[in-house]
């Protein structure tokens, strides 16, 4: 295998899609409500829910948007820079968890609503990677990479951030809004180039 063939990370483009607390989930869908899974997702123990909520922002809104679980510790909306435009917010480019001082969200359920000060970002592009491929790549966790997609309209995405961990397998996550621009669709491959 050369040294190419080696670098190269499994594509992933993600939609708009939002995290919710358990008590969030238990608010928007009824007390002791557990989400439900619709379909596993790249990454161990994740998956898409059935449950969608409604989101409101200060100009629009999305009717559907997929929750994916399992529950965590805060609620996150991650949207792409044009979903943002839609909902009339700007939010910032952050890592997924880091929703200090971000735009809030109005969140609705079928059995009740909420709204959270705080937690709507553009996600920053990123690769999980398992700490056996980290090792063998020389790659440390939140280690700037640049990594080469070739879809329709080839680029290289500078400032790809790498998460190292146990609990991950190798995926690079973009958005939509990425994805478009570069023609790259889920299943594609890049390659780490810096």
């Amino acid at each position: 295998m050369s040294e190419a063939e080696s670098k190269k990370v499994p594509v992933g483009v993600s939609a708009r899609h939002i995290h919710l607390s358990q008590e969030h989930v238990e608010v928007l869908f009824g007390a002791g409500a557990k989400l439900t899974e619709f379909k596993p997702l790249s990454q161990p123990g994740q998956f898409a829910a059935n449950e969608t909520v409604a989101v409101f922002g200060p100009k629009g809104s999305f009717p559907k948007v997929r929750i994916l679980g399992p529950a965590r510790k805060t609620t996150q909306l991650e949207v792409s820079r044009t979903d943002a435009f839609s909902l009339g917010l700007n939010p910032p480019v952050r890592e997924s968890g880091n929703i200090e001082n971000t735009p809030g969200i109005r969140i609705v359920g079928p059995a009740g609503e909420v709204t959270v000060d705080q937690g709507v970002i553009v996600a920053a592009r990123h690769i999980h990677f398992h700490t056996s491929d980290a090792e063998r790549w020389g790659i440390g966790d939140k280690q700037l990479l640049k990594v080469r997609v070739g879809g329709e309209r080839g680029v290289v995405f500078e400032q790809v951030v790498a998460r190292v961990s146990d609990s991950f397998a190798l995926d690079m996550h973009i958005d939509t809004d990425e994805g478009n621009a570069a023609g790259v669709n889920t299943g594609d491959f890049g390659e780490i180039v810096d």
